[in-house]
């Protein structure tokens, strides 16, 4: 069945009712990528999802929460071949998380590897103040061909938007994206085939509501 809107990330669990979420996403026609920020989020993000034509769930987890939860890589290991989609995964050196930094790059270096041998996984990377570092880790840990990269908000220059594309990046923009000024020269160097549309719902907001799981909810 195809769908009338695509919304290629948002935290589905994290809406006040994940089971009433994932309807609305149904009855709108709303292909929706519901990342995870943990391993352990995903099994009821699955199990709701599990008879839905437009809910896909993705394994994450979340570079700012790797400080406490580091310890569930072996749980993402043993829950990977259930899903294709990863995500919410990456690095962020923003002053709040830069701590756990090193720590990050350990867990996402594991993450790529392993599915780079999986070979058929889709991953929602995030990137804050750290592009160079998530390419870099990317284009060593996972190989053409063993995987497709979004790169979800992507808040990184235009010169490092053109290695992505070089790479075979792909970028999935919210709405929140043109508040910044660097945004359209970003743009300008990404084709428009490369483009998908994100909400990163609930964490972006319009006149201080959160978007909501369907675009009819939005207006």
């Amino acid at each position: 069945m195809k769908p009338d809107f695509v919304d290629f990330h948002a935290h589905l669990d994290l809406y006040p009712n994940l089971a009433d979420a994932i309807r609305i996403c149904e009855s709108s026609k709303t292909a929706k990528l519901a990342v995870t920020t943990t391993p352990r989020a995903f099994a009821r993000n699955k199990e709701l999802a599990k008879g839905s034509s437009f809910v896909r769930v993705a394994l994450g987890l979340h570079p700012q929460l790797v400080a406490e939860r580091a310890s569930e890589l072996a749980l993402f290991a043993d829950l990977l071949p259930q899903t294709r989609y990863v995500g919410e995964v990456g690095l962020d050196a923003s002053p709040r998380h830069y701590r756990s930094f090193d720590n990050q790059k350990e867990v996402f270096g594991t993450i790529l590897d392993l599915c780079a041998e999986a070979g058929d996984k889709v991953l929602s990377l995030h990137s804050v103040r750290c592009a160079k570092h998530v390419l870099d880790m990317v284009e060593a840990g996972l190989p053409t061909g063993r995987g497709a990269v979004v790169l979800h908000w992507f808040t990184g220059s235009a010169s490092e938007a053109r290695r992505a594309v070089d790479m075979g990046c792909y970028f999935s923009i919210n709405e929140r994206m043109f508040a910044s000024a660097k945004v359209g020269a970003v743009l300008k160097v990404i084709p428009p085939d490369r483009l998908l549309t994100e909400t990163d719902g609930p964490f972006v907001e319009r006149n201080g509501v959160p978007l909501q799981p369907c675009r009819e909810q939005q207006r």
